[in-house]
């Protein structure tokens, strides 16, 4: 009779934390709630919330450290919520309903996110063959993974732009997943008038990403001018890989089409390293320093 009182408490124990296992394979995962009942959802990456507005007042989300506790205030029509890695911004979708509670209804267990084993080859992800090939000189060859640096199927400096631009202009949703690419801090004012010399054009930062060794900058151009103006990028001055206008051209100032944005790709370094001093500008072509 002791074992099995013993053996009912080890299974009631187990059960008390069990963890429901939950695949993201690029279908919504069902998340059902109950009111007044948190419930924890581990994911083990670094995530943000998109939490619709009508929700605010409805359901508490709390973050820390890859885990979410979400509480339910009220009963919960099928809402979607998003989850956006902060690393690589990948969106997982969660669809949440929250039910009253019931009387002597057991507490929800806990749900582990993790990624599925067959997801699809997104963009700018090493190449399969690439990799199954570097996996075959390796073992031929004996070459270590330093000295055999992973070759993908789309060239960085496209990658990275392509991704920034998703950044600020497309839904969070439709954002592809880039592996390795992080945010980095930029300072926003930072002096970016010899970017264009030439051109009466007003220039700010708006937000930079790093993957390996190249980074992306996005800039923000402004037509200061009546005129139209045609971008050109040999026009632009600094040390870059590759920079890419969203559009060909600006509009006069105060048309709609004034502004506009540039992808500028840098190695080595950020935007600040890669502009040329703001000194330069002050020096006459004749050789004496401009009085300001």
């Amino acid at each position: 009779m002791k074992r099995l009182l013993l053996l009912a408490a080890l299974v009631a124990c187990n059960f008390a934390h069990a963890v429901e296992i939950q695949r993201w394979e690029r279908i919504p995962l069902a998340l059902p709630l109950v009111v007044g009942q948190e419930r924890i959802v581990f994911v083990d990456q670094n995530v943000r919330v998109g939490l619709p507005r009508h929700m605010v007042d409805k359901l508490r989300v709390q973050s820390t450290g890859g885990t979410l506790y979400l509480l339910a205030k009220e009963p919960i029509e099928p809402t979607r919520l998003q989850l956006q890695n902060m690393s690589t911004g990948e969106i997982m979708l969660v669809d949440i309903i929250a039910t009253p509670s019931k009387a002597n209804q057991p507490a929800l267990e806990p749900i582990k996110i993790v990624a599925g084993e067959n997801l699809a080859v997104r963009y700018g992800q090493p190449s399969p063959k690439a990799e199954d090939s570097k996996a075959a000189n390796r073992s031929t060859e004996n070459i270590s993974d330093a000295a055999a640096p992973a070759q993908r199927e789309t060239p960085l400096p496209v990658v990275m732009t392509r991704y920034a631009a998703q950044m600020l202009y497309a839904p969070l949703r439709t954002v592809e997943t880039v592996p390795g690419i992080a945010q980095v801090n930029l300072k926003r004012n930072m002096d970016l008038t010899t970017l264009l010399p030439t051109r009466p054009v007003e220039a700010r930062a708006l937000g930079a990403w790093r993957l390996e060794d190249l980074w992306v900058t996005a800039v923000k151009l402004r037509n200061t001018g009546s005129q139209p103006v045609t971008l050109d990028p040999r026009e632009l001055m600094g040390d870059f890989v590759t920079a890419t206008f969203q559009h060909p051209y600006l509009g006069a100032k105060g048309n709609s089409s004034d502004t506009t944005t540039v992808y500028l790709v840098t190695r080595g370094h950020g935007l600040p390293e890669s502009v040329l001093p703001v000194t330069i500008g002050q020096i006459d072509p004749k050789g004496a320093r401009r009085e300001e």
